[in-house]
């Protein structure tokens, strides 16, 4: 919850990351350029990276999407409310700030059961003044917890937008697309489903390579199809995709990215591969990159 979640005692927090094995939050965190992370996760982002040298542009083209999902909501559908599912490490633009940049009111709901992610989910509650962000350490598995904690910041009577990205393919259909209606089924008409998922249906040879290496390091993803992706709308009632529809990340609304952080070239070229990535301009993606769909949908 909330209060009790960020009120752990620091030293048994830190007791609950394993800092031996690879994580999945921490990966993406190194090729988001962050700093919370530990060899291990590094060392299996740069394996990654020599499976497929362009892999590094799901990550940032997801995030990206992500981006331009939260502003379009919040500048276009006045959405002033958001439950982020499976929120990550707090690196730069998180929803709150995004969300809070356009309409300074908004309130964000944190949600994420990672030990390594509450650690540091003081960055996430910075709010506006205006507004309002909270935390919750809960599963994605247990939607009825979430939707009555998230109750205590968030108003369902008014429109919320429930942003789902980069979690689902970490579960089991049996059980992904049943926690999606239970969800969308707690949400007010008007309400909003950001949603971007991994695939191996565009570029299966890079794609697998990748996930061999993180097989090997006890990670699970369970890529799916367009089609797969889109059941996640069609079979939740009340539930319709919006244009364009299910496309790769990069192709939903396109618009440029922000420019990386400007570097010196003989600095660029001392640093190792995975440190090169935070400085690479992901303006130059092309559509044989992108391994990652998106899509929004709005309930009726």
């Amino acid at each position: 919850m909330p209060g009790d979640a960020l009120s752990q005692d620091p030293a048994l927090l830190r007791g609950r990351i394993d800092t031996t094995k690879a994580h999945p939050a921490r990966v993406y965190d190194v090729f988001l350029g962050g700093k919370d992370n530990y060899p291990v996760d590094r060392a299996a982002a740069a394996a990654a990276l020599a499976a497929n040298p362009r892999g590094y542009l799901d990550v940032r083209h997801n995030r990206d999407f992500m981006r331009r999902a939260v502003t379009r909501l919040a500048e276009e559908q006045g959405i002033r409310q958001f439950l982020d599912i499976g929120t990550g490490l707090p690196t730069g633009e998180n929803v709150h700030q995004i969300a809070q940049a356009v309409a300074p009111e908004s309130r964000i709901v944190y949600v994420d059961n990672d030990p390594v992610v509450l650690a540091h989910a003081r960055a996430l509650l910075t709010s506006s003044d205006e507004g309002r962000t909270d935390y919750i350490d809960a599963d994605l598995r247990r939607p009825a917890e979430i939707l009555e904690e998230a109750a205590k910041t968030l108003d369902f009577d008014q429109p919320v937008a429930l942003l789902l990205v980069a979690i689902l393919h970490f579960v089991e259909d049996e059980e992904a697309y049943p926690l999606v209606r239970e969800l969308v089924a707690a949400l007010p008409s008007g309400s909003q489903v950001v949603l971007s998922h991994l695939t191996d249906e565009m570029h299966p040879e890079p794609t697998r390579a990748v996930q061999r290496t993180y097989t090997e390091r006890g990670f699970t993803f369970v890529f799916r199809s367009r089609a797969e992706v889109e059941r996640f709308y069609s079979e939740t009632p009340g539930l319709t995709l919006d244009e364009p529809g299910v496309v790769p990340a990069h192709l939903w609304h396109p618009g440029p990215a922000p420019a990386p952080p400007a570097v010196d070239e003989a600095y660029f070229e001392s640093l190792d591969d995975i440190e090169k990535i935070r400085y690479r301009d992901i303006n130059d993606v092309t559509d044989d990159d992108i391994n990652v769909y998106g899509a929004i949908g709005t309930k009726a």
